[in-house]
């Protein structure tokens, strides 16, 4: 038996050995050959199992004195070959070397630095070594004032990547904190909000000047050449640590809220846009935070973040320009759904920066423009087709509307471009369908903005489109000298509305704020064609019409704009059929024809130096309709006096003449401008006034009442006054302008 068991060992290792000793040890003598083998490997598992959890030596003594009684001359084996085995010490464990041999899980899971992009494998060894620093566990350390002032100074003398790590560490810890608890384990704790704002303000003040020493990067002299960061030698000692302070600067950026603090982080990511640049992973959450700014910030915001896009797509154009242009597009149409005069210059702003993009690239352009001017298309061309409210409604929004004078914005900019040209018609057509899908008087707003649109497009590119014809619609479509049925508490903006409610139809403010808008959309119009050889042409047909309509309006108010802008209109096409009768060049000649305009263009006509000084001032208006100011608040009731018995009948012969007297003149009280900005609307209504004889000579009464604007009389106020002089009712109910 013992020679058996004796050759049987010889072939087994020692652990294999000393399991099936402790075997043998704990099985019955009567157990035949296959039970001791399925016994064998249940205790190699359960020994295994054992040592693994408890590794306590007194366990293996005793089963090694069990071992003794039950076959002693094993033992004595054991005693003649390994003493070892049989005499250790009890504090001796095997744990260290099952720690040798096995993996041991760490209490605490610890975050790794390092980036699981692909494409960014270089730095592993730092970022290994960094890991293995942090699984042993290192003390947490407190930032203080003194601090940030030491790795200030230091960063001044002379910057190195320790230096740049431990800031980086605790510029980590710092961003951690806007999260609130909870977040990445820090080697660092940023607990005062003292220190965390010293601690910002020096990174976003000192890192990029120490980074670029670091590195040993020097400006290039042509700006627009960037040197990227990983072209120094030194790029891929400190690629780790740089990458971690980018996430923090773009995690900071995600969660500040004061606009001073998200400008100065922004213009701090604008100097870095070289080192995103070199990691695509840490520039697209870039992008994304800077796209959220663009569309949704401050205006400061908008702009440093549009100049940081800008930056990104000049430089790198293949892999950023198309998927920026895309959701910068896609976020102004979202931006654009509903319109006020607050969020018209929001949207202004959209349109040009959005359109300076669109310049970098104009084949890009291209593509662009052409799948979203043909989905234009295909939604005017549902609602001509079914007629249904859903589809007119489809187009008739402002999300159509502002596409429609973005895409309008772009040509106009971008002209000339060969790329772009074929795209002028097909958008014409559009924006003439849409004028033509319902052409009712409560869509006229609609319609000014197209004829704005296709103006700006026809002015930029020299391109004929006919717009006169819907303007002048208007004015054969409407009746100016019927009475209005009610009188309007405000002016109507045209500006911010699409539609106009059976309500305003009926308002005076209707009437008068459509005459501004029609000598605004004229005279825009004919600016475009007022250097054009055929402006005689061009002209003829508005000057007739507009002289039928003065011959037809019986109200002074409406008949000043129009007869100002029928002189100005005479006056320029006098001009140019006398310049014209002097050229030696025949009408076939198109280059003659085009040096002949240009000189025309430099030298000025009647009319485009008249436009040049009323558009200064129209400016100045349409900046106050766009305001948003409730021009009513400060303005105070003023004395009403009666009218003398004897002036009575004058009155009510005045009234039938001209629609009332006793109403508010010029075109300053139907804009509803401020009382402080009186100097400036007279200004403005000199552009309009003619002389008294021309227009039949208008009282001083009415002078004297031009100044102010009345505020809406209770009805209480109404009935009082009915019961003194009924005359006086009647006039205070044509005169509420406002």
């Amino acid at each position: 038996m013992a020679a058996k068991q004796k050759r049987k060992l010889e072939d087994l290792s020692m652990d294999e050995f000393l399991l099936t000793a402790l075997d043998s040890a704990g099985e019955d003598d009567s157990e035949d050959e296959t039970k001791k083998q399925n016994g064998l490997d249940k205790k190699k598992s359960a020994a295994f199992e054992t040592d693994d959890k408890k590794g306590k030596a007194s366990q293996h003594k005793e089963q090694l004195s069990r071992l003794k009684n039950k076959d002693p001359e094993f033992y004595k084996f054991l005693q003649a070959n390994d003493q070892k085995l049989l005499n250790f010490d009890d504090t001796d464990s095997s744990e260290d070397e099952d720690e040798k041999k096995y993996h041991k899980l760490p209490s605490e899971l610890e975050e790794d630095d390092s980036d699981d992009e692909d494409d960014d494998d270089e730095g592993g060894a730092e970022g290994s070594k960094a890991s293995k620093k942090s699984k042993k566990g290192v003390e947490i350390i407190k930032v203080t004032d003194k601090m940030v002032e030491e790795w200030k100074d230091a960063m001044k003398k002379e910057p190195t990547p320790r230096l740049f790590r431990e800031v980086t560490q605790a510029f980590k810890a710092a961003v951690a904190t806007t999260k609130g608890e909870g977040g990445a384990q820090c080697r660092y704790k940023v607990a005062d909000s003292s220190v965390f704002n010293s601690l910002v303000i020096f990174c976003i003040r000192d890192v990029y000047v120490a980074l670029q020493r670091m590195l040993n990067l020097k400006p290039e002299k042509d700006q627009k050449k960037l040197v990227l960061p990983s072209s120094s030698p030194k790029w891929q000692k400190n690629q780790v640590d740089i990458k971690m302070y980018l996430s923090g600067v773009v995690q900071l950026l995600s969660c500040l809220t004061e606009a001073t603090v998200i400008s100065a982080v922004l213009r701090h990511a604008n100097q870095l846009a070289p080192y995103y640049l070199c990691l695509p992973k840490q520039c697209r959450h870039l992008v994304k935070q800077l796209m959220k700014q663009w569309s949704t910030g401050e205006e400061t915001s908008r702009v440093l973040a549009f100049l940081a896009l800008n930056k990104i797509c000049r430089h790198k154009q293949d892999t950023y320009l198309n998927p920026i242009l895309k959701q910068m597009y896609i976020s102004y149409v979202q931006n654009c759904k509903f319109t006020s005069p607050n969020v018209l210059p929001m949207i202004n702003f959209m349109q040009r920066t959005l359109t300076e993009m669109y310049s970098l690239d104009t084949q890009a352009t291209y593509q662009h423009a052409f799948i979203y001017i043909r989905q234009l298309a295909i939604h005017l061309r549902n609602a001509m087709t079914m007629k249904k409210k859903e589809t007119y409604q489809s187009v008739y929004n402002w999300q159509y509307i502002h596409c429609l004078s973005l895409w309008c914005r772009v040509l106009s900019t971008l002209h000339p471009s060969d790329v772009l040209q074929p795209l002028i018609y097909p958008l014409c057509q559009v924006i003439i369908g849409t004028v033509k899908l319902v052409p009712t008087s409560r869509y006229y707003p609609l319609r000014m903005h197209c004829c704005k649109a296709l103006t700006l497009l026809s002015g930029s590119t020299n391109t004929f489109v006919p717009v006169l014809p819907f303007i002048l619609e208007i004015v054969q479509q409407v009746d100016f000298n019927k009475k209005p049925a009610r009188m309007s508490k405000k002016p109507i903006n045209f500006a911010v509305i699409l539609k106009l409610s059976k309500v305003n139809l009926m308002e005076k403010a209707y009437k008068d704020g459509l005459i501004d808008q029609l000598y605004d959309l004229i005279l825009e119009y004919f600016h475009t064609q007022a250097t054009s050889i055929g402006f005689p042409e061009i002209a003829l047909p508005t000057a007739i019409q507009l002289k039928a309509f003065l011959k037809e309006c019986k109200v002074a108010n409406y008949c000043k704009p129009v007869r100002q802008l029928l002189e100005k209109v005479q006056e320029n096409s006098s001009y140019i059929t006398a310049r014209r009768q002097k050229a030696a060049f025949g009408v076939a000649d198109a280059t003659a024809v085009a040096a002949w305009e240009k000189q025309m263009k430099e030298e000025g006509t009647p009319l485009t130096k008249y436009y040049t000084q009323w558009k200064k001032l129209r400016v100045k208006e349409i900046q106050l309709e766009i305001s948003g100011k409730d021009r009513m608040e400060d303005l105070e009731l003023p004395e009403i006096k009666r009218k003398k018995t004897e002036d009575k009948k004058v009155e009510d012969s005045d009234a039938e003449e001209d629609d009332g007297k006793l109403k508010i003149r010029g075109k300053k009280d139907r804009r509803g401008s401020d009382d402080d900005d009186d100097d400036d609307d007279d200004d403005v209504q000199g552009l309009y006034d003619m002389s008294d004889d021309e227009e039949g000579g208008d009282s001083d009464d009415d002078e004297e009442l031009a100044t102010t604007a009345p505020e809406p009389l209770t009805a209480a106020a109404l009935t009082k006054l009915a019961e003194g002089d009924e005359d006086v009712v009647e006039d205070l109910q044509l005169s509420d302008d406002d």
